[in-house]
């Protein structure tokens, strides 16, 4: 709980305390001391649909950023076009202080802005060690002429597999670096995903629900991972989640969607108390007492579907 007197509106997280967002205010479009991507005016619309719809949001260098809101609120179409892999209708972002909007996805992975996503890309028939090999950018071996060479990039691939080897250890991944990937657990492939992401080395590493369908054993991990590409790298991180323990547990900030809009963001104690982020998980009016009509159309809902489970002929209820 807060101290007497503390401001519920300012960063509480656990980067927070003394930290860049330890003064921020709890508002939607709040400028940040230092932030390593800045998104204005982006919408996409799918048909009559608008997916996403984001005036303003910066992301802070070196703190731990969640996304949350209910399903189809545009989360991962916000990561999708964030990152090269959908294009815009409108609007422009920065990464680093380079306008990357329009950029290949593997351009911008080159820059330093690396995703995984909801379900796992991993290359099944290949080893997990050869997996974590393709993720090393910009080397001289994948080149058409330098490749009929092996003498220009070999000890560039010896580098890249100490490398891999030196992650999936971290990873508690080395006793699998000969398997194929597709053998992997669901929650070994989200730990091989967030590793291969690695190898690229990015300054800031988007995670799309990392923990989901992950056993509870590995989630602890999985976390642990997160929290360390933080306190040891000093890496930011931004992660779609849905399970807001997990939320509380590692983010030093928030950001809210619903319909595709930004409708909250600030430290996690803010969020949680904020009612219009209640109402958009739960509904305006999930709390309020529901008047006679009402209940009397519910009763009849309920007592319809349970004389047609018991009468599957179709007769008509007496």
């Amino acid at each position: 709980m807060p101290a007497d007197g503390a401001d519920p509106n300012v960063g509480d997280g656990p980067a927070a305390s003394g930290g860049p967002l330890a003064r921020v205010a709890a508002e939607v479009g709040v400028a940040k001391p230092d932030p390593i991507l800045v998104v204005d005016g982006v919408t996409r619309r799918f048909g009559g649909l608008t997916a996403v719809d984001v005036d303003h949001l910066e992301i802070q260098r070196g703190a731990i950023t969640a996304l949350i809101g209910p399903n189809g609120a545009g989360k991962t179409t916000l990561f999708n076009l964030l990152t090269g892999f959908d294009a815009p209708d409108h609007g422009r972002w920065k990464f680093d202080g380079t306008d990357v909007a329009g950029v290949p996805a593997y351009k911008v992975a080159r820059r330093g802005m690396v995703r995984t996503f909801q379900l796992t890309k991993s290359l099944a028939k290949l080893s997990v060690l050869e997996n974590m090999k393709l993720g090393a950018t910009d080397q001289r071996g994948e080149r058409f002429l330098p490749a009929l060479l092996p003498f220009l990039w070999k000890s560039e691939e010896r580098a890249i597999e100490d490398r891999a080897d030196e992650l999936l250890t971290r990873f508690k991944l080395h006793d699998k670096r000969g398997d194929f990937a597709g053998s992997l657990s669901g929650g070994q492939r989200k730990l091989l995903e967030m590793a291969r992401a690695l190898m690229a080395e990015p300054a800031m590493v988007m995670l799309d629900e990392p923990m989901a369908g992950v056993n509870p054993a590995l989630t602890q991990s999985l976390l642990q991972h997160v929290k360390s590409l933080r306190d040891n790298e000093g890496r930011t991180v931004v992660f779609v989640e849905h399970d807001m323990d997990v939320v509380y547990d590692i983010s030093d900030w928030v950001v809210v969607m619903a319909a595709g809009r930004i409708i909250a963001e600030g430290p996690p104690r803010a969020i949680g108390a904020n009612q219009e982020v209640i109402d958009a998980y739960l509904g305006t009016h999930h709390d309020a007492p529901l008047s006679v009509e009402e209940e009397d159309e519910v009763l009849s809902d309920i007592e319809s579907e349970l004389w047609a489970e018991r009468t599957p002929g179709g007769a008509e209820q007496p």
